[in-house]
């Protein structure tokens, strides 16, 4: 589309972009798929927003710590933030805390204990790095765990907030609860 003719930097076909979502050309700007991964219309909407205000003339940059991610299958299956895989391929380490939906009572109610939260956590200071969630529904639950996650929020924050019972939405506070070893539907020992 001659973005070379304009000297607009790109890598393996993506438009490279900073955090005000300004290309190298000044004045020039992209979003969304053609700037990279991933691939969202969430992510491009909030690039689209950022753009905006710098053009505006506002300080904003884009620096999500979490873009949540949702594969539309049944269950469905979401996650944001580091997940496992990631942090052992970075050598980060970190401690996991993953609540059964088989002792969910809303997912019994549901006929649906086909599920699981999981909380990828950071083992000494308890903040919460990464959330992933699988079961029906799940689309909808993964933005408390993107907000944890940009928030800074640890294990205890998580599990002292009040959540309805009986809710699928409960398992991401009964999954911080898992971590400490006091989960109310399951039994796991405390940790040493």
């Amino acid at each position: 589309i001659g973005l070379e003719a304009l000297g607009v930097t790109l890598d393996r076909g993506h438009i490279v972009i900073d955090s005000h979502c300004q290309t190298n050309v000044k004045g020039l700007f992209a979003i969304g798929d053609c700037a990279g991964a991933p691939w969202l219309a969430h992510k491009a909407s909030h690039e689209g927003r950022v753009a905006v205000e710098v053009i505006a003339g506002h300080k904003v940059a884009f620096e999500p710590k979490a873009i949540p991610a949702v594969v539309f299958t049944d269950p469905e299956l979401c996650w944001a933030g580091l997940t496992e895989s990631q942090a052992e391929k970075e050598g980060i380490r970190v401690s996991v805390a993953k609540f059964p939906w088989g002792a969910s009572g809303r997912a019994v109610t549901l006929d649906r204990t086909d599920g699981l939260t999981k909380l990828v956590l950071d083992p000494d200071t308890h903040r919460i790095l990464g959330v992933g969630i699988v079961g029906p529904g799940a689309g909808e639950m993964i933005a408390e765990g993107a907000l944890a996650i940009e928030m800074g929020a640890n294990a205890t924050d998580l599990k002292l907030t009040i959540h309805p019972h009986p809710t699928l939405t409960e398992t991401m506070m009964e999954s911080a609860e898992v971590f400490f070893g006091q989960a109310t539907h399951v039994f796991r020992p405390k940790r040493g």
